[in-house]
């Protein structure tokens, strides 16, 4: 398998196999430097593109990035997100796939604007057009670049590879014109349609607003909110209504009740005490509202007449407000009451005032059930002629009371009220309510002219393709977006802005329409209209198509009238939803490159993208292709700070990544986002995790990796040479080679189900506990031989097997530092490296989205697995740490060896026993199948059943038990029935029987498996010392010492030192030990004083169980 040709796999083209190293000293771990240097290396080699190219004959894996916005500064957020989508692409590509990755830039809309419109102080749509939008949209266009850099660095410096230096740009005319074309398809398709959508409206600036703008001018306002009687054209009594806005009250149309809610209609009985402010009802009166709001609204005491549900209020008619206000136009609908689901009893009295023009739920339920749509405000926020005498011309908001004194008029201001008026009551109303950021005066909520996507009419092919996307996690796509599409709208698409991709159709005056889809139609327009008298400027193949350029072209209609454009730009989340095809410029540039490229394999981004660009992309490709937008999407969780808020300036709790990549480095932070938690989980950045990861993870795999590479430099091993096959390797070499496998295959399952936290958790696992804490361990007296010999080249074989593995693994995660790795161990950069568990793109005929699993299988390069070899090295671990407490129970230091140990049933692990025996610091591990050898039995006094026969003579019968100087005899003298103490006959149950250990022996029993496969396996371990032992333990409690102060000198590994050495109070340290010491220490020269000389000078000193040790090393 190791020398099996891939398609894909590099090659040396001069030596026809693979370029290998000798590795060289590993160095001291410096992160940041380590990955500053690297990014030089990789812009000389030009190592992402050689990285692409190397697959070019694999099939195709189709990334598309979501475009940011370089007008603002990237942000820790951002590095989540390019991080999970680094992560696939680096995979997928080292599985032999062919990744191309183009960046992008969103560069219209909103966010632009308004960062303009600050800067330069234009706060109107007058200010801007007195500016010169040519002028404004020439500075928007520069503004979009305004921290382009930021991000350059930024994906830069934490190696997310995409190709920056050709992306693609929204504001470019190639991407334009393809938005272009897609808004012609859904207009010939009859999907685009002219309508009304209710949005924030500042008639002091002459702007809608989106929610973005909305939010930046939330004030907290008191104002006054009305109870009003809406008298029925069919009864005395009257419907009460609430309303916070009064000056919606002359374009009421309709009432909307809840049809399952229970409603009453009430009789006042007694007039109300202490009334204030205007309004009231007589007695006799009668109103209708919901019967759970009637304590909350009612001030007069009343009877209830009758009570019903909702639905028996629906068709009745009632009396409009200002009747002269909307014209009916032919609805039957108009000014009755109509059924609403959405209607409840929170608040208000469970009957809402429906005015079409100003209020979405209001808008969408008169479109529902056909009740005219009329304005009675105007743009300038002031009433229309002919609303009422007292209110026409006056800015609305100014109004309110003059309405309040209309409907508190007797018969009120329709004249066809009760006596006591229109107005029950007023109350005063604090609440948040919306202002212009710019003017600082409240919004309106305006049906405003928009053009909308017919959305409702593909909604079942929008269920049918997301039910084929591959949802991370899946409950994303069938629940929160699932649920917006089984709830989908009509798509307002345009936007009453400057900066954008403005919609492409002319409108006569009388109403017909044209939609231009490319710049070549648009010459044909042009000069058809420039013909028939009309006179338009030029229109070259290069026009820039963005207001105010496209806006002073008139097109002619098809019976000769002049067109002009709707003066509306594109929402900018349709130019994203554009961008599978756009970025390509198609289909004007032939389709080949897009045929090829959708659907898309794999989008990533935030969960807050579901209602965004999630949906404008299969919006688009549904509407325009008939086809789905993407086949994999993975949704990331919020980004929050480590205690759970949201990230924000007020609060000062922002992340910088830089601080980060400054500190531990891109990898390690790479590495915590992706372990903290799923990646569909919300993230509590905390720096600290940062920071324990790099110690934990990455400087825990460099000093592994400086282990081999400095002893393999010292030794010129060479891997391909220097070879010794698997099976004639140790069992331990075996084991964690096996381990190796066990976890690459975990780790490439938990990437193929989209868990990249719980792979890259085990994978960690694996590095800091099994590799480094077991085996590295367990091996590293095997390196310290200067001879060469088998074991020790078979240890160098292992470790340089599964780092390289190890490195391949970690690659898409964290790309810096094995790489570095990897170059010294094998000669060339990781990331054009297989993947270990296969390369299917490498296959023919192999997609994206199948291949032959066979196949795919036998390109792996993973060592043999040995299941049953990993489940007795488990054991071994396990009855390591069994020794470990028993010792600490036992209070004996760690490097005082135990002469004898033994295991007690359970499998033959006679192959183990040699590194149990120096994990355990024993000198020998022996099977003995009876633990009865190593026990004792002891007995007590059962006083419950004693008592009662013993009676004044229990304590003392007791004690004579306790202290049985042969416990087991005593036990047979009870058994027999022939023993008394002080006459009283002692029987079994007089007694508790207890096995423990015999003097000098300490012993635990752990239990392996569970249930019937289970059985118990015992360690003892013979605590007696002997002179030999403490001789031993000595020895290496100053070899220890000493090779601490070699560190701290900061000696290489083969330097040599002089020691000198003196012991007071200490057991005699054989000659044997002494050498071993030197042996340990490569101590060249070494002087032993006998113990209880005092050193001549200045000494290092310890202490050991009463002994004192003085030292010197020079």
């Amino acid at each position: 398998m190791k020398n099996r040709k891939f398609r894909g796999e590099i090659q040396d083209k001069n030596l026809s196999r693979r370029v290998m190293a000798k590795p060289n000293p590993a160095g001291e771990l410096d992160a940041v430097a380590l990955e500053t240097a690297l990014l030089s290396t990789w812009s000389q080699e030009n190592a992402f593109q050689n990285s692409i190219e190397s697959r070019r004959d694999g099939a195709p894996f189709i990334f598309l990035e979501g475009p940011p916005t370089a007008n603002g500064k990237p942000g820790i957020h951002h590095v989540v997100a390019r991080a999970y989508k680094d992560l696939v692409c680096r995979w997928k590509t080292m599985e032999g796939f062919l990744v191309e990755r183009k960046g992008g830039w969103d560069t219209h809309g909103l966010p632009v604007e308004i960062e303009v419109q600050k800067r330069m102080d234009l706060m109107s749509n007058e200010a801007i057009e007195a500016y010169g939008m040519d002028n404004f949209n020439q500075a928007c266009r520069e503004s979009v670049w305004t921290y382009e850099s930021a991000w350059r660095e930024m994906t830069e410096r934490m190696a997310y590879w995409v190709d920056l230096d050709d992306p693609y740009v929204t504001l470019h005319n190639d991407y334009v014109e393809s938005c272009w074309w897609a808004i012609k398809q859904m207009f010939d398709k009859e999907l685009l349609y002219r309508g009304h959508k209710v949005l924030p409206y500042c008639p002091q600036t002459g702007t809608s607003y989106s929610s973005h703008e909305v939010a930046l001018g939330y004030k907290e306002v008191e104002e006054p909110s009305v109870y009003v009687k809406f008298k029925l054209t069919d009864d005395d009594a009257s419907i009460l209504a609430w309303t916070t806005t009064p000056w919606t009250l002359p374009g009421n149309v309709g009432l909307a009740v809840g049809p399952e809610v229970t409603y009453v209609k009430v009789k006042v009985t007694d007039a109300a005490a202490n009334w204030n402010g205007a309004g009231g009802a007589d007695i006799g009166e009668t109103m209708i509202l919901a019967k759970d709001l009637m304590k909350e609204v009612l001030r007069h005491n009343v009877e209830i007449v009758e009570e019903f549900p909702g639905s028996e209020l629906v068709g009745r008619a009632y009396e409009p407000l200002f009747p002269d206000a909307v014209p009916r136009n032919g609805s039957q609908t108009a000014w009755t009451v109509l059924s609403a689901d959405w209607v409840t009893t929170t608040d208000g009295t469970g009957v809402v005032h429906t005015a079409v023009m100003y209020g979405e739920d209001d808008y969408n339920l008169g479109m529902e059930v056909g009740l005219p749509a009329f304005h009675t405000v105007g743009m300038d926020g002031a009433f229309v002629k002919g609303i009422h005498e007292q209110l026409d011309g006056r800015y609305v908001k100014d109004c309110d009371e003059a309405i309040i004194q209309l409907l508190s008029a007797p018969n009120g201001s329709n004249g066809k009220g009760p006596k006591s008026g229109l107005l029950y009551r007023e109350k005063a109303y604090l609440h948040d309510y919306p202002h212009c950021w710019r003017t600082d005066h409240p919004l309106l909520y305006y049906a405003m002219d928009s053009w909308f996507v017919r959305m409702t009419a593909v909604k079942d092919k929008l269920l049918q393709f997301n039910d084929g996307v591959e949802w991370a996690p899946d409950w994303v796509g069938e629940g929160r977006f699932g649920e917006w599409l089984r709830n989908v709208k009509d798509w307002a698409i345009s936007r009453e802005r400057y900066w954008g991709t403005p919609l492409p159709v002319w409108r006569s005056e009388d109403g017909q329409m044209k939609c231009i889809g490319s710049i070549e139609e648009l010459q044909a327009e042009v000069a058809k209209a420039n013909a028939a008298g009309l006179n338009n400027p030029d229109c070259p193949d290069d026009v820039d198509l963005h207001r105010p350029i496209v806006d002073g072209f008139t097109l002619l209609s098809d019976d000769g009238k002049p067109m002009k454009r709707e003066p509306f730009v594109m929402d900018c989340w349709f130019d994203s939803g554009c961008a599978p095809f756009a970025q390509w410029h198609h289909p004007f540039d032939g389709g080949e490159t897009f045929n090829s490229s959708f659907p898309v394999d794999y989008i990533c981004e935030g969960v807050d993208q579901t209602r965004g660009w999630f949906y404008t992309l299969l919006a688009v490709s549904t509407t325009v292709f008939d086809l789905p937008a993407y086949k994999r999407c993975l949704s990331l969780g919020l980004i929050l700070d480590a205690e759970g808020k949201k990230m924000s300036k007020s609060r000062g709790n922002i992340v910088d990544p830089w601080d980060h990549f400054n500190r531990e480095g891109a990898d390690a932070t790479r590495w915590y986002m992706v372990t903290a938690g799923a990646p569909w989980s919300p993230l509590k950045f905390d720096p600290n995790g940062v920071r324990e990861t790099y110690a934990k993870m990455f400087l825990t795999l460099w000093n592994i990796y400086k282990f081999h590479a400095d002893y393999a430099a010292l030794d010129g091993f060479d891997p391909e040479t220097n070879h010794v096959e698997v099976a004639e390797r140790t069992p331990l070499d075996r084991w964690i080679l096996s381990r190796l496998a066990t976890v690459a295959t975990n780790y490439h399952e938990g990437f193929t189900n989209w868990d990249y936290h719980k792979a890259c958790r085990e994978l960690e696992e694996f590095v800091v506990n099994d590799l480094s804490n077991w085996y590295v361990r367990r091996s590293r007296r095997r390196l310290w031989d200067e001879a060469e010999n088998t074991d020790k080249v078979a240890c160098q074989n292992t470790l340089h097997e599964v780092l390289t593995t190890v490195c391949r693994l970690v690659a898409p995660v964290s790309p810096f530092m094995v790489d570095v790795i990897y170059r010294n161990l094998e000669g060339t950069s990781v990331h054009q490296a297989n993947w270990p568990l296969g390369t299917p793109g490498s296959l023919e005929g192999a997609t994206a989205d199948s291949w032959d699993e066979n196949a795919a299988k036998a390109t792996a390069t993973l060592p043999p697995q040995d299941l049953d070899l990993e489940t007795r090295m488990s054991l071994v671990r396990e009855l390591a740490e069994t020794g470990r407490r028993i010792r600490v129970d036992a209070a004996r230091r760690q490097r005082l060896p135990c002469g004898d140990g033994w295991i007690v049933s359970g499998p033959d692990l006679a192959e183990f026993h040699d590194i149990l025996a120096e994990e355990l610091n024993v000198e020998k591990i022996s099977i003995e199948t009876d633990l009865d050898r190593f026990q004792q039995i002891e007995l007590a006094p059962n006083f419950r059943a004693l008592a009662p026969r013993a009676r004044g003579d229990v304590n003392a019968i007791a004690a004579e038990i306790r202290n049985a100087e042969n416990p087991a005899a005593m036990l047979e003298e009870i058994k027999s029935g022939k023993l008394e103490i002080l006459g009283i006959k002692i029987e079994e149950s007089d007694v508790e029987v207890k096995r423990v250990e015999k003097s000098g022996f300490a012993a635990s029993t752990i239990q392996v498996g569970q249930g019937d496969e289970s059985y118990h396996v015992s360690l003892v371990l013979d605590m007696n010392d002997t002179p030999e032992l403490l001789s031993k333990g000595l020895a290496r409690d100053i070899t220890r010492r000493i090779q601490a102060k070699r560190k701290d000198l900061d000696l290489d590994i083969e330097a040599t030192i002089e020691l000198e050495i003196w012991m007071e109070n200490s057991p005699e340290l054989f000659q044997t030990d002494q050498d071993w010491i030197v042996t340990e220490t490569r101590a060249r020269s070494a002087i032993f004083h006998p113990n209880g000389d005092s050193p001549t000078s200045a000494t290092e000193t310890f202490e050991v169980d009463g002994s004192k040790i003085y030292f010197i090393v020079s």
